[in-house]
């Protein structure tokens, strides 16, 4: 169940958004390393997106990376889109929630099982503990 009804315009998404979540999750924003709230977080549960609360990421997938973004190794089933990206002239896997289109952050190769690492914007995040 949403926080709030899925807005239909930007405008909409600015009224339900902080203004640093619209910065990140709609115009596709970056935090600075090491400050989000979830980076060092162990506790158990499901991440979801903090603009729709479709279910992300299991906390089970988290690792730390060393990269100064909470990481996970997979998604979740149907949770996420990816989309090629070269902004900031660099190659890059961009990733969305696939409920809202909100830009998460990025998938890059792994030191994982799955071979992925997910850097994702933890102002992009909800945790719902277990």
């Amino acid at each position: 169940m949403t926080k709030h009804p899925m807005p239909e315009s930007e405008e909409g998404w600015k009224k339900v958004l902080t203004p640093k979540q619209y910065r990140i999750l709609r115009e596709k924003g970056t935090e600075m390393a090491f400050t989000g709230k979830y980076l060092h977080e162990k506790a158990g549960g499901t991440y979801t997106c903090a603009a729709c609360d479709n279910p992300l990421f299991s906390s089970d997938a988290k690792f730390d990376s060393g990269t100064g973004w909470p990481s996970f190794e997979d998604a979740l089933p149907g949770a996420v889109e990816s989309h090629h990206d070269t902004s900031h002239s660099m190659e890059r896997t961009e990733i969305t929630c696939a409920r809202c289109g909100s830009h998460l952050g990025h998938m890059f190769d792994g030191p994982t099982q799955t071979g992925k690492r997910y850097c994702i914007n933890s102002v992009c995040l909800d945790l719902e503990e277990k």
